[in-house]
């Protein structure tokens, strides 16, 4: 089929699709009369939250639904032929040649015992694209135009070393080696940091366009969908609610969820808090802002001071060391939110764990309350480790699967014996009701709530003690935004109620912008740059700091 016709016939027709799952509790209706259609050429988006059913939808058109799951109805045409009822040979000659695929999580869809090039070459071999003479420098050029530097040392490396950059470059040399019309790219970006994302986006982009490949983009970021698609699909609850232009949708959506949506979206076009969500924040920010220089003697309003902080790790069989942090100095306002933003591996985590007394740091002075925490005795030490709480990432793996939410919550008042069983279960209630949370959660296990609900937990296991500064890291990163926006809203709520003071690590700054009050920006384990969040966003000074803004999915979009 010529380009001519290929603009006038869609090159993928969905049509009443329906998708549905055998469980022990009987079917599920994932998926319910869905209808799209995207033309060559093309990039349409597929945005909702999780359980929209936007990734079911698109693992039906490539035939890989997950266990239990069919296709219950509707029709799939790719190029005019139907593929919903392929057999499973006829999809594997599809998979690859005529749909290319790039998954969402580039740490555990690539093989960890088989080397990169060996899986570039097996899609290439499978397809009749290359021969075994010539598979290996195909490989090589599969993997330049994937944007990988040196791809020939690159093919005989093991994914374990490349970057979380560098394995979706791979994967993304593997789902468009065979020239597919059709690249079903499944939240590529979503583990990575904006930068990144941004250039494998642009690569996705290039390649693409190059060769006249259509995009069906799946994510949950609706100012990636903005940037990158020509028209928006939006589902909800296994239905399309909404669809059409993507400007049009995002500027005047239609659709109440599509409305909640992009009411929910951070974005830095945003006000920096929304005033029915935060308290107006405002303090001098000369506290932040001297850590880009020499430390001034501890404040009596800052309930942290870190001077001079460094940590370096002695690296085997090389002479240079590995600096992770180097000279860092910021201070923590009482009652306040400063962010710690950049790239990973620019040392955010590794200063916040310090602060944590998870390591010890190689120089450098941190301060709590006034007093050297590297002095700290046994007493002292069980009192900071209740004053001083934190958040993690991953509200999947923080929680002890086999503790009932009660127990979760109780078990830091049963360590440092707070108060009687009664008091205890008593202080169990309030925080349930102070996340949000209903009290018939008590008995449930994490594997029963979902993952904003999981969050929830984890906020109340770290106010069970009452601290004073919570240390949160990256908080809602593995959240939808729906559910993103309704804890940063809890942070908010809880920091007026209780005076609480937040170090919160990210590397989205669209939701650094709706939470933080300081925003120090690190790269390579310096600070180079520190300030008022409102200062940091409206006149950046240094270019890394410009660079990440300018980095951010619909940073140019009014979206929120």
């Amino acid at each position: 089929m010529d380009k001519e016709q290929n603009m006038g016939t869609p090159l993928l027709e969905v049509s009443d699709l329906a998708v549905d799952f055998s469980t022990m509790d009987g079917v599920v209706h994932a998926v319910e009369g869905v209808n799209l259609s995207i033309s060559a050429g093309e990039t349409v988006a597929i945005v909702g939250e999780s359980g929209s059913g936007k990734s079911t939808t698109a693992m039906a058109i490539i035939g890989l639904l997950a266990g239990g799951g069919r296709i219950a109805g509707g029709s799939i045409r790719l190029d005019g032929r139907e593929i919903s009822t392929a057999s499973e040979n006829e999809l594997r000659r599809i998979r690859g040649r005529d749909i290319g695929m790039v998954p969402q999580d580039p740490m555990s869809n690539l093989n960890p015992v088989t080397k990169v090039g060996t899986q570039v070459a097996e899609t290439l071999l499978a397809h009749g694209l290359a021969t075994r003479q010539d598979v290996d420098a195909k490989v090589v050029e599969a993997l330049e135009a994937a944007g990988l530097p040196d791809a020939g040392k690159r093919a005989k490396q093991y994914p374990h070393e490349f970057s979380g950059g560098m394995r979706q470059r791979a994967l993304i040399a593997i789902g468009l080696a065979c020239k597919p019309r059709l690249l079903i790219a499944d939240e590529p970006t979503s583990a990575l940091d904006v930068t990144v994302q941004q250039t494998i986006l642009d690569q996705i982009g290039a390649m693409t366009r190059e060769l006249g490949t259509a995009v069906l983009l799946i994510t949950h970021d609706l100012g990636l969908a903005a940037e990158r698609a020509e028209r928006v699909i939006v589902m909800h609850r296994g239905k399309v609610v909404e669809q059409g232009p993507a400007r049009q949708i995002l500027d005047a959506p239609q659709h109440p969820y599509t409305q909640s949506l992009v009411k929910a979206a951070p974005s830095v076009a945003a006000a920096r808090l929304r005033p029915e969500a935060f308290a107006s924040q405002s303090a001098s920010p000369e506290a932040v802002e001297r850590a880009a220089g020499e430390p001034t003697p501890t404040a009596s309003d800052n309930i942290v001071e870190i001077s001079n902080l460094t940590k370096v790790y002695p690296v085997r069989g090389r002479g240079d060391d590995f600096v992770a942090v180097d000279d860092v100095s910021l201070a923590i306002p009482r009652g306040k939110t400063v962010a710690i933003v950049g790239e990973s591996g620019s040392g955010k985590t590794t200063t916040a764990r310090m602060l944590l007394k998870v390591i010890e740091p190689t120089s450098g002075i941190i301060t709590f309350e006034g007093q050297d925490i590297s002095t700290l005795d046994r007493a002292q030490m069980r009192s900071f480790r209740q004053r001083v709480q934190p958040i993690f990432q991953d509200p999947y793996s923080s929680l002890n699967p086999m503790f009932t939410i009660e127990r979760l919550i109780a078990e830091p008042l049963e360590f440092y014996k707070r108060g009687s069983r009664a008091e205890q279960a008593q202080r169990v209630r309030q925080l349930l009701d102070d996340v949000a949370l209903p009290q018939s959660m008590l008995r449930r296990y994490p594997s029963e709530l979902s993952g904003g609900q999981r969050q929830r937990v984890a906020i109340a296991r770290a106010l069970a003690l009452s601290p004073e500064l919570i240390v949160c890291d990256e908080p809602v990163s593995a959240l939808d935004v729906l559910v993103q926006d309704q804890i940063l809203r809890l942070l908010g709520d809880l920091q007026r109620e209780y005076g609480l003071s937040y170090l919160f690590i990210s590397h989205d700054l669209a939701v650094v912008r709706l939470i933080s009050d300081y925003v120090c920006v690190m790269k390579d384990g310096a600070l180079v740059e520190a300030a008022s969040s409102e200062e940091i966003f409206t006149n950046p000074r240094d270019p890394y700091t410009r660079r990440l803004l300018a980095s951010i999915p619909g940073n140019e979009l009014n979206i929120a």
